[in-house]
């Protein structure tokens, strides 16, 4: 017995090897391939067509004698017709085959003869027929079942390999190491390890475990169920091995992702056995290569097929592909593609699928439209091309004419397709596939499909059906992929409260150990957007433990958050710490700059980045823009040179929110008219959001002249925007025009527009408690009220003034001040302060600009309270540290 390896105590045996087995004759039924009758006055003239064959094709010397010539009581005739059906195999042609059936019908039973036209059968492909035969034999011997179990097993009629078995044994037939090989091949394709088992103890038994053939399939048995403790141990018990033993073993340690040691065992191979690797083991290994993109490696290997004579090896070449594509290097791609002399639908399908990795949508589409035969896998790696390059709409036209060539339609088809309608954002087609969906059945059975289903409605518009398909899932779905949808789907529907709460609720389910990192990345998001930094903290140490940081995606997300949280240090040294970086990396690091109004770290950090010969783009070219605006000294000529440089230099065409940035530059600085000039010489019409960045400067240094043109413009190009008639009414107000205010007010009432309301928010303990304006909802309103009214009165009497100014509504003046008292950012700080410990800074997040008494206010309590009060509100971060402020006044 080999060692480790202990079969169960039932070995097979006519009463005791399998459950009742089911008998199998000659009425099994098949839905293909139905054998006709032929009549004896056929059989005349095909067997001289026969022997005119023979003649023009005879035999090869090396095929070997049937086992008919053996025998020597044998019939001649049988003799003749046994080597006619070799030649039948080997032409492929099932009508010869027919005929000699026909004959042998009219002859003696010979049960040789008769497995020789079940193995024939068996090899033209037709099982059904192989079992007619089978079913005629009165007495079959070993190699009839044998030859009938290979079969099934290989036609994916596992049971019916597995139910002959049984009835072969309950006849007292002994199997040997080839059927024995054969049940394995039903075992594997099954993966039942308990029959597995009983075959490994069976073999045991009759001493077979010196064919290695057998102990291969055994170790592919094992391999295949994941036991790879059991096939190292036989791998070891064999005395000579294969080439087929060393690719078993070195296949399961891919799949073990044991790369480095399938890499040892292959170096063994060559040097204990001397064996030379074959097309299986350089695939495999090639496999190993792309998984843990091990280019020197993968570089190595193809060296080492060119220099064994693999070069023209069809898998060899396919994997070749798969590990370039990977690596990213399409060149290679390309060359190896061109030196191809044989070409199978994996290649194509490889490249396509290369072309779209590497962003060239045109390439995989010529290719597609060349192919000579095209099938499923290769529209669906076409589909799922477009969807990765953002091509929705060509996605779905491919869609349609699969459909309409009545091609089969997989789940992974449905997940492509949910996608693409996704990309369009088009309410009415995101209807019409959610009910194509539905009736192709896949929506129950497949997770896949379902998560993509909730992206779906999410992206359309269709939050409320999203919402009803998550709570109506079956328990038995992967909750993991519906959980992460979700979260996703609240996260970019402007509901983050509601993605952080049911991130909490996957964490109460047990779910955290298996968080992955798309769900990882998306509630960074969510914490950085709240301002949840113990969250997002907490989420961080959970990607370095589960090695998510080695992740790209991750680790920009993680920046993003702590930038995002206030914590600028913690991203600059999540930065660092990463191993890779890519524009968005960088791009987050700027961005996180900008944030914090420190505008010369954001320019060192891209003066780096063109050292390293970092390419921006145009969201680069934003952020670069944006810093001019904070930096410690003027720097608008700087800007200025960066704007022109922008189109020569780097080949991106400025566009409006470009012009806004550069204008808001200027503005900043205080060069209105340089500012207004720019907008005056745009290549292209200016849009709203010019005209608001020179506002915007307007209020910043009270040019009420210049403030004016642009309102006329904003009103003019955007006359229907509920943001306009909200700047249309507080201008009004501003200069004392009450009616007039409260009619635009009453006219953007009945139009159903809504303003949106001014929010803030605290965390604490990873909880949210957030305020409106004079808002009593709070559990501790009434503390958090008195608490404010006695900070109010201790801010007083170090000099705070109420600004009255800052409130639009025509009221008394002691209601103007009521109004500012309770604005919700004063409401959230002083919640902070009190649920906070003395001496630790109080982090509040607003969603709309901090007004200019809030501003004065929040200077006056870092006095009074000796604590650093920071406020996230639109345009960045504010500082308040003893009576100063980070933005100096300006924002």
């Amino acid at each position: 017995m080999a060692a480790g390896i202990h079969p169960p105590a039932t070995i097979f045996s006519a009463s005791t090897a399998f459950l009742p087995a089911t008998t199998l004759n000659s009425h099994f039924l098949f839905q293909h391939h139905q054998l006709p009758p032929i009549s004896p006055l056929s059989v005349v003239k095909p067997k001289q067509k026969l022997n005119r064959i023979s003649i023009q094709q005879p035999l090869s010397r090396s095929d070997p004698p049937s086992n008919s010539s053996v025998s020597g009581h044998s019939d001649p005739q049988a003799i003749d017709w046994a080597d006619l059906l070799k030649l039948a195999v080997r032409r492929g042609d099932v009508e010869v085959t027919r005929v000699v059936h026909g004959a042998v019908l009219k002859l003696e039973e010979d049960t040789r003869l008769s497995n020789a036209l079940i193995s024939a059968y068996l090899k033209l492909g037709f099982v059904n027929h192989a079992h007619n035969v089978f079913g005629s034999i009165p007495d079959p011997d070993v190699k009839s079942y044998t030859a009938m179990i290979s079969g099934f097993a290989k036609s994916n009629l596992e049971t019916e390999a597995m139910e002959l078995f049984s009835e072969m044994r309950s006849l007292g037939i002994e199997p040997n190491d080839i059927t024995l090989v054969a049940l394995l091949t039903a075992c594997i394709r099954s993966q039942n390890l308990e029959l597995g088992r009983q075959v490994h103890g069976l073999a045991i038994k009759l001493c077979y475990l010196d064919c290695i053939h057998l102990v291969n399939g055994l170790m592919g048995l094992y391999g295949k169920c994941g036991r790879l403790d059991f096939v190292i141990k036989l791998f070891h018990s064999l005395s000579k091995r294969d080439i087929a033993s060393w690719n078993t073993v070195i296949s399961c340690l891919v799949k073990e992702s044991m790369y480095d040691t399938a890499f040892d065992v292959f170096i063994d191979m060559q040097e204990t056995d001397s064996l030379r690797a074959d097309y299986i083991t350089l695939s495999t290994l090639l496999i190993a290569c792309f998984e843990c993109l091990a280019i020197r490696k993968g570089q190595v290997l193809h060296a080492h097929a060119l220099r064994i004579g693999y070069e023209g090896s069809v898998s060899v070449n396919n994997a070749l592909i798969k590990f370039y594509t990977k690596c990213g290097n399409i060149s290679s791609v390309m060359a190896l593609f061109e030196k191809m002399c044989v070409e199978d639908e994996f290649t194509w399908n490889e490249m396509i699928t290369a072309y779209m990795e590497a962003g060239l949508v045109d390439s995989a589409e010529k290719l597609f439209n060349q192919l000579p035969k095209k099938n499923a896998v290769l529209y669906n790696a076409l589909l799922a091309g477009f969807c990765r390059n953002g091509e929705g709409l060509k996605a779905m036209t491919l869609f349609h004419k699969m459909t309409h060539e009545t091609l089969e339609v997989s789940g992974f088809t449905l997940v492509s397709v949910a996608n693409a309608c996704g990309l369009m954002m088009d309410r009415k087609s995101s209807e019409q596939i959610h009910g194509f969906i539905l009736k192709s059945g896949f929506l129950r059975s497949n997770d896949h499909v379902q998560s993509a289903l909730l992206d779906m409605c999410v992206r359309c518009g269709r939050m409320e059906d999203a919402e009803k398909m998550f709570h109506r899932l079956p328990p038995e779905h992967d909750r993991l992929i519906s959980f992460t949808s979700m979260v996703w789907a609240y996260a970019h529907s402007g509901r983050p409260e509601e993605a952080v709460s049911l991130f909490c609720e996957m964490i109460s389910e047990g779910l955290s150990p298996v968080i992955d990192d798309v769900s990882s990345a998306t509630i960074l998001g969510v914490c950085g957007t709240l301002g949840l930094h113990n969250l997002g903290r907490n989420l961080h140490c959970h990607s370095l433990k589960l090695g998510f940081l080695s992740d790209v995606t991750v680790g920009n997300a993680i920046i993003s958050m702590y930038a995002k949280c206030g914590e600028l240090g913690g991203a600059v040294k999540t930065f660092e710490l990463m191993t890779a970086h890519d524009l968005v990396s960088w791009n987050n690091l700027l961005a996180g700059y900008v944030l914090h109004r420190q505008g010369n770290e954001a320019l060192d950090t891209w003066a780096r980045m063109k050292m390293q010969g970092v390419t921006p783009d145009s969201f680069t070219c934003l952020l670069i823009l944006s810093s001019y605006r904070h930096t410690t000294t003027n720097l608008v000529n700087l800007c200025r040179n960066f704007f022109s440089s922008i189109r020569p230099i780097y080949s991106i065409v400025p566009g409006p929110e470009h012009y806004a940035c550069l204008v808001s530059v200027l503005g900043f600085w205080g060069l209105l008219q340089d500012a207004e000039e720019i907008i005056k010489r745009m290549p292209f019409e200016p849009n709203a959001s010019v005209w608001r960045a020179l506002l915007d400067s307007c209020r910043i240094h009270s040019d009420s002249t210049t403030g004016r043109r642009a309102m006329k413009e904003i009103l003019s190009l955007e006359p229907h925007d509920p943001a306009t008639f909200i700047l249309n009414s507080n201008l009004y107000s501003a200069s004392g025009r009450w009616n007039c205010s409260e009619l635009v007010r009453a006219e953007m009432k009945d139009k159903g527009f809504q303003k949106i309301p001014g929010q803030s928010w605290i965390n604490h303990d990873n909880k949210l408690h957030s305020f409106l304006a004079r808002d009593r909802l709070h559990p501790q309103s009434k503390d958090i009220n008195s608490g404010l009214r006695i900070l109010l009165l201790e801010c007083m009497k170090v000099g705070y003034v109420p600004d009255t100014r800052c409130v639009l509504h025509d009221v008394e003046e002691y209601q103007k001040k009521e109004f500012l008292f309770y604005h919700s950012s004063k409401l959230a700080v002083t919640c902070g302060l009190l649920m906070t410990k003395p001496g630790k800074p109080v982090f509040v997040v607003k969603n709309i600009l901090l007004c200019r008494d809030c501003h004065t206010f929040f200077k006056f309590v870092s006095v009074v309270t000796k604590r650093e009060i920071r406020v996230r509100d639109r345009s960045g971060f504010h500082c308040f540290v003893n009576g100063k402020c980070t933005c100096n006044d300006r924002w």
